[in-house]
């Protein structure tokens, strides 16, 4: 990495702990409701909303009645997004009349927006509405953010607890954390998007003339729209001309704003965060970055406020950014000494720089390679999705760097909650493996962790490498799959592979030389990414149950500190060692073979 890298990713550090620390504090103000005073009209009419609605917000649930809430909530999300996709033809804000969109494609986007995952295989601009956007997209990229912040928030209260039965009331938590957090911080970003040249508006699709006239081929269709043949088989082309281009508009910024703090990921665009529309500068593209971290970073301040001791949070902070660091210096030194086979002749392939330039392939000039690799890097760490370049475009082990960070369950920061639940969720592990190495009963923040507790750890961590596993072998086997390959051998793989690792762990982003959008993908990946958000969600709330009907323990000679760099090294080892060991032979199969027949291609 040169000085301008180095540069970049401190002070991408620095500004992320000062936004972070008094996020924190009001996280757990919220958390705890301990709301200031001027917020009392607020609070009353939100106590009105409840008595409405039925709700006691004194009632604090259980966790199989919070888990019940949960999964109803979520539900309900699904088939609202699912029919305004279906009738979004007959609605209104469609000024450029776009149909209703296709039942498996619908499927998979209800599931994806309400998972947090926004997987999209579509083209944004081209098959939604901008109703569709707003009230279906938009409004499950706050509605899933906020489900993952209430699951870390009952998890700590199971940590902190002293005995009780209940780790909070779901709808409360997630009409604060929705009202009181996501909302005000969505405006203010919002507000500095449009200064920076993100549009806002409804206007209708805008026809600009070029300044050059724009000479391609396409294939000659007959009547009835199908392809005309000549005498061997191939299509007949012909030559068209265009002077003009189509410019599509909407409200990008309030969505664009949401899509990066609530780390969904979801672009109004299909080039995302790589269409000027969405990131017009470097100043925007730096505080988008920003954006993606900043909620799973307050949140780790947060825990150690809730739990008593803010050195906790300091300790998992520390772990988090340590593999964080080391992943960017990996994926921006391969993407800066590019590809070795556009090496100029005479030029010696162990050279500092191969490629002149590097790796430009698939980057906007306006970030380059620095900025884009950066931009990778945190995307992936956060179940975000959102990319200002073409990943697929990336070097291997550059590529495959987003793809481990994806597979350790996108617990380095993470996305908003589940990157925080994920780390704790380890953290567990780590202190049963270390009490199993001392020959005592393990512990972690006072709560004795048993055989129940244990149970549902596994299950959490497995989960996902089941669905990613299971996923890919079925795609590479069927024919339905492999149709939608683009790049044979290895690279190919490593599209597949990315796609359910992705969709799994509620990522979003892609390896774009797979065609996805297909009965086949759609519903595959909307199974992968509903199991893989609640099938870990389920097993996290039982485990803040039963950590809250446990009595703190005090600290002892005995007890392990979890606070300082033995148990840092020790997560980090962890997390590394169990979260990749499962994908090590296909990592293999895919950019560990890839980079290998590219620098020994004999």
């Amino acid at each position: 990495m040169d000085v301008q890298a180095w540069t970049l990713l401190g002070v991408f550090l620095v500004v992320l702990v000062l936004l972070a620390w008094p996020l924190g504090r009001w996280l757990t103000a919220v958390a705890e409701g301990r709301l200031p005073r001027w917020m009392a009209p607020l609070v009353a009419l939100e106590n009105g909303l409840y008595r409405l609605a039925g709700v006691d917000p004194q009632a604090s649930m259980g966790w199989k009645a919070y888990a019940v809430a949960l999964l109803c909530f979520n539900a309900l999300g699904f088939v609202a997004v699912y029919a305004l996709q279906r009738l979004q033809a007959v609605l209104p804000l469609n000024p450029a009349g776009l149909p209703a969109v296709s039942a498996d494609s619908s499927f998979n986007t209800a599931i994806s927006f309400v998972s947090n995952t926004n997987w999209q295989g579509y083209v944004g601009e081209a098959t939604m509405s901008y109703l569709t956007q707003m009230v279906a997209l938009a409004g499950q990229n706050f509605l899933s953010a906020a489900t993952g912040i209430v699951v870390v928030i009952a998890l700590i209260r199971g940590f902190a607890a002293r005995s009780t039965n209940g780790i909070g009331n779901f709808w409360v938590d997630v009409t604060r954390v929705t009202a009181y957090v996501l909302v005000p911080l969505s405006v203010v970003f919002a507000v500095f998007l449009v200064s920076q040249g993100v549009i806002q508006n409804f206007s209708p699709y805008q026809e600009a003339t070029t300044l050059e006239v724009t000479r391609y081929q396409q294939p000659k269709v007959d009547a009835a729209g199908q392809p005309v043949l000549d005498a061997q088989g191939a299509p007949v082309m012909e030559d068209k001309t265009s002077s003009t281009q189509t410019l599509p508009m909407g409200p990008v910024a309030s969505q664009e704003a949401i899509k990066m703090l609530g780390t969904n990921g979801g672009g109004f665009f299909n080039a995302n965060s790589a269409h000027p529309y969405e990131n017009p500068t470097p100043l925007s593209n730096f505080f988008q970055m920003l954006a993606i971290f900043l909620i799973p970073t307050a949140l780790v301040f947060m825990f150690g406020r809730m739990v008593g001791d803010v050195r906790q949070g300091w300790a998992l902070l520390a772990a988090m950014t340590a593999i964080f660091v080391v992943s960017v210096v990996v994926v921006t030194v391969q993407e800066q000494q590019g590809n070795p086979l556009l090496t100029p002749l005479g030029v010696d392939q162990t050279a500092s720089a191969l490629q002149p330039g590097g790796n430009m392939e698939g980057k906007e000039a306006r970030f380059g390679i620095t900025a884009t690799s950066l931009f990778a890097a945190i995307t992936t760490a956060a179940s975000c999705g959102a990319v200002n370049g073409m990943h697929d475009s990336f070097t291997p082990l550059g590529g495959g760097v987003p793809l481990v960070l994806m597979q350790l369950g996108e617990v380095v920061f993470g996305g908003v909650g589940t990157g925080l639940y994920g780390m704790l969720i380890f953290a567990i592990l780590t202190v049963f493996i270390a009490g199993l190495m001392i020959g005592r009963t393990p512990e972690y923040l006072g709560k004795k962790i048993e055989t129940y507790e244990m149970k549902m750890t596994s299950i959490a961590i497995l989960v996902t490498p089941t669905l990613v596993l299971a996923g890919a072998a079925v795609a590479v086997m069927a024919e339905a799959g492999k149709a939608g390959i683009a790049n044979p051998g290895a690279h190919g793989f490593s599209e597949i592979l990315y796609a359910f690792t992705s969709a799994a762990n509620n990522n979003g982003s892609a390896f774009a030389g797979l065609s996805a959008n297909t009965p086949f993908y759609n519903t595959l990946l909307g199974i992968a990414m509903w199991l893989g958000r609640f099938g870990v969600i389920v097993p996290v709330l039982a485990i803040a149950g039963a950590l809250a009907g446990k009595k703190r323990m005090a600290v002892t000679v005995g007890t392990l500190p979890t606070h300082g760099p033995l148990f840092v090294l020790l997560l980090i080892g962890t997390v590394v060692l169990v979260g990749l060991l499962n994908y090590v032979p296909a990592l293999a199969l895919g950019p560990v073979v890839e980079h290998l027949m590219l620098w020994y291609p004999k």
